[in-house]
C-alpha cells in the first residue's frame, strides 16, 4: 500500500495553475493584437524596471537567458518599433536598449492583459480567500511569513 504524497498533489497543482496563468495572459495578449510573444512582453516589463536603457548583457542576465536570445527578441521588438538600439553616451561601442512611445503603450496594455488575466483566473475567489492566496503566495515566493495585504497584480 502506498501513502499519499501530498507535496507531489501541491507540486503538480502549482505546475498546472502555472501553465493555465500562461495560457490565460498569453490569450488576453493576443485578444488585445500587440503582436508580441510572451518572451517579448517579459523584455518589455524587464526594460521598464530600469532607470536609464540597459545594455542587452544587462537584460539577459536579468531575464537570465544567453544573450542570443535577448537579441532575437529585441530584433522582433526593434521590427515592431516597440524598442531601438542606441549608442552608449559614454562609450559608443555600447549599445543600449530603449522602450519607444510604442512600446510604453504595448507595456500599459501588456500591464492590462495581466490585470485582466489575473481576475479572470481569481474570479472564484472570496475576498478573503484571496487575502489569504496572497499571503501563502508571498511566503512562497519571499521565503518569509507576511501578513495579508492588499494585492497589486500590475507586475
Amino acid at each position: 500500500m502506498t501513502t499519499p504524497d501530498p507535496d507531489g498533489l501541491l507540486a503538480e497543482q502549482l505546475l498546472r495553475l502555472t501553465l493555465r496563468v500562461h495560457r490565460i495572459q498569453k490569450r488576453h495578449l493576443v485578444r488585445r493584437e500587440l503582436g508580441i510573444t510572451p518572451a517579448q512582453s517579459r523584455l518589455l516589463r524587464s526594460l521598464a524596471h530600469y532607470a536609464s536603457p540597459p545594455r542587452m548583457a544587462d537584460l539577459a542576465e536579468r531575464l537570465e537567458v544567453v544573450p542570443r536570445a535577448v537579441t532575437t527578441l529585441v530584433d522582433g521588438l526593434e521590427t515592431g518599433g516597440k524598442v531601438r538600439r542606441v549608442p552608449d553616451p559614454a562609450n559608443r561601442r555600447v549599445i543600449r536598449i530603449e522602450l519607444t512611445d510604442d512600446g510604453h503603450a504595448a507595456l500599459r496594455e501588456i500591464h492590462a492583459a495581466r490585470r485582466a488575466a489575473a481576475e479572470e483566473i481569481l474570479a472564484p475567489l472570496a475576498d478573503e480567500q484571496r487575502e489569504v492566496l496572497g499571503a501563502l503566495l508571498d511566503t512562497l515566493v519571499d521565503g518569509t511569513s507576511a501578513a495579508p495585504q492588499h494585492r497589486d497584480a500590475s507586475c
